[in-house]
Formats: structure tokens, sequence, C-alpha cells
């Protein structure tokens, strides 16, 4: 700043206003300056304003594995919103890894960022801690963390999971399996509840030989399908807690020779791009993930700006999405 000003003939302080529209400068004086910052490359360091004024406008995002396509859309989302308010993301990725996550979120805190958005691995007493004792402004996205007060933006899975156990009962399936994700995470519970619910309503026995719990990776789906598939009698129907985890089951079921949905309806969650295009197309229920972002990035700009405000839970509701990969059961046929 020291060599613009001397280029330019100027002070120091006139070259601050001119590059943060500080104070009114003259035309001529304005010219110079900017004329100079182009000459010499001059980048104005982002460090020493955040000092100055107590923001950096960078925020935090930590997700738990950006191999999964759900959250691909999610930070679009995030992404495009936060730009729109003026705010740049750095983006860690956890891998699922509790520690990992854990000392992300504090090189984020050093970082100086103005908060935080966290989709978290699961929740345990140090995250729990760290995140209590730290002031800064955070919101959740699909789970909450025990003992932190906290915005969070989710969709209703118990719903979610509700509409597609019904849309296969509605098809006459009555042995319905569940692929669940961890029991550790909440999504998961809500979805094997909405599963549940939709079989104690329409007078179906719950089993729980049908609920297999795996990852949420298409791997996860995979051998949980190949447990399911070896019962006897097989299910005619399964739900699978993401899409990954269909697109997976429905790779199983190929090898062992079940035809889809002939033999086998599978419906999935998330509805993810790559939904569209297995074979057969997946039904399944689709979470609005880009809106779920943008209104994640909204509500911590806003939380930046009125800390003290009242902590909001906002939820979004999905939709079934009807594709080929299900019908009635053989037997309806």
């Amino acid at each position: 700043m020291k060599q613009v000003a001397e280029k330019a003939g100027v002070s120091t302080t006139t070259v601050s206003h001119v590059i943060n529209n500080t104070r009114v400068v003259s035309e001529d004086a304005r010219e110079r300056v900017l004329s100079v910052i182009q000459e010499l490359r001059y980048i104005p360091s982002a460090v020493a304003r955040s000092l100055k004024n107590d923001r950096t406008h960078t925020i935090g995002m930590m997700i738990p594995n950006n191999s999964n396509p759900y959250f691909a859309e999610l930070i679009q989302g995030i992404e495009d919103a936060s730009f729109e308010l003026g705010y740049n993301i750095i983006l860690c990725n956890s891998y699922d890894d509790p520690k990992k996550q854990a000392a992300y979120i504090r090189v984020l805190m050093e970082k100086r960022i103005d908060g935080l958005i966290l989709v978290s691995s699961g929740s345990d007493e140090d995250l729990s801690m760290l995140l209590a004792n730290e002031v800064i402004p955070k919101v959740l996205v699909d789970r909450e963390v025990t003992g932190v007060a906290a915005d969070l933006i989710e969709a209703d899975h118990v719903q979610g999971a509700y509409e597609a156990t019904r849309y296969l009962i509605s098809l006459g399936h009555k042995r319905i399996a569940c692929v669940a994700g961890p029991d550790t995470l909440l999504p998961s519970g809500g979805r094997v509840a909405g599963y549940q619910r939709a079989l104690k309503e329409a007078g179906i026995t719950v089993c729980d030989n049908l609920i297999v719990h795996s990852d949420f990776t298409s791997e996860g789906g995979f051998n949980a399908f190949q447990k399911l598939l070896a019962l006897n009698p097989k299910p005619t129907a399964i739900f699978a807690s993401n899409d990954l985890m269909a697109i997976g089951g429905i790779c199983a079921a190929n090898q062992a020779g079940v035809k889809i949905p002939q033999d086998l309806s599978v419906i999935g969650y998330d509805d993810i791009a790559l939904a569209s295009f297995s074979t057969p197309p997946l039904t399944t229920i689709a979470q609005p993930k880009y809106q779920i972002g943008q209104l994640t990035a909204k509500t911590l700009v806003e939380r930046i700006g009125n800390p003290d405000s009242e902590v909001r839970r906002k939820m979004l509701t999905p939709e079934l999405v009807i594709r080929q990969s299900t019908s009635q059961p053989a037997e309806s046929n």
C-alpha cells in the first residue's frame, strides 16, 4: 500500500479509502491510485482487512464425504447463495472421521471464518464440547449435534421414508426390506422410523431381519442387498436410505440374477443426478438439495448479522419421484 501511495503521489490513507470505498476521494486521485494498483498488480490483504474490520467474509463448511453426489448438489446451492451475499467458502471434508472433523473445525476457526456450516460425521462428546464452546455463528445441515444450540436446516427424513414405503405398499408389496445408514446418524434413524411407521399403519409386521445397516455408499448398498437377497423368502421390495446404496444394490441384484423391477422393486432416497441414469432409472425420494443449500447460506449470513437472535429450525418437504425401478410384486402381475 505504501508503494502504491508513493507512486500515485497520495497518502496511504487515500489508497485505503479508494480500495474500501470508505470516504469520498477526488476523481483524479482515484484514477491515479487505480492505475498504479493495476500496474503493480497490487492485491489488498484480506487478512489485514479482517483484523481491522473483524470480518473476513469467509464461511467454513464441513461435510462428511465429498464422493457422495448429494453433497455436491448441496454445496452448489450454498456456494451460489454465498457468492451473491458477498461471502467465500472454505470447504473441508472429514471422510466420516470424527477426529479429522474436529481438527478441520479448529483449522477453520484459526482462519477467522465469519461462520460455520456443518454436516456432521456423527455427534460425539468431543464435537459437542468443541462447538458448544465456540461462539462463532453456525448452521447445522441434516443432523443435529447433541448439546449444541444452532440453526438447523433439514428435509423431513421421517416423512420421506414414510412416503417411499407407503408407495411400495400401494403397489401391493408386503415383504419390504430397508437398507439403513449408520445407526449413529440421525437421518438414518429418521428414515428407519418413517419406514416402520408406514408398515405399522398398513398392518404389516416390522421384521428386524429385513432392516440392514450399512454406510451411505454404493459398496455399502451392494453388501446390504447381498444379505437381504440371501434370505428365504426374499423381500419383494427394498427401500434404500440413499440413492448410492440403491444403485449399489441394483448391481448386487443383477449379479444374483434378480431382475429389477420384475423380481424386486427398489426405491432410493435423495434423487441425485445419477438416479435418472441408472438401469433401470431409479424411483426415489427427492430432497430439495439446492434449495437446502441456498437456505443454509442465507440463514448463516442472517445469523452472522444478528448473532443473538432466536435459534431456528427449518424443515423442507421431500417428494416422491416415480421411475422404472418399482412395480407390483410378481405374484400380483
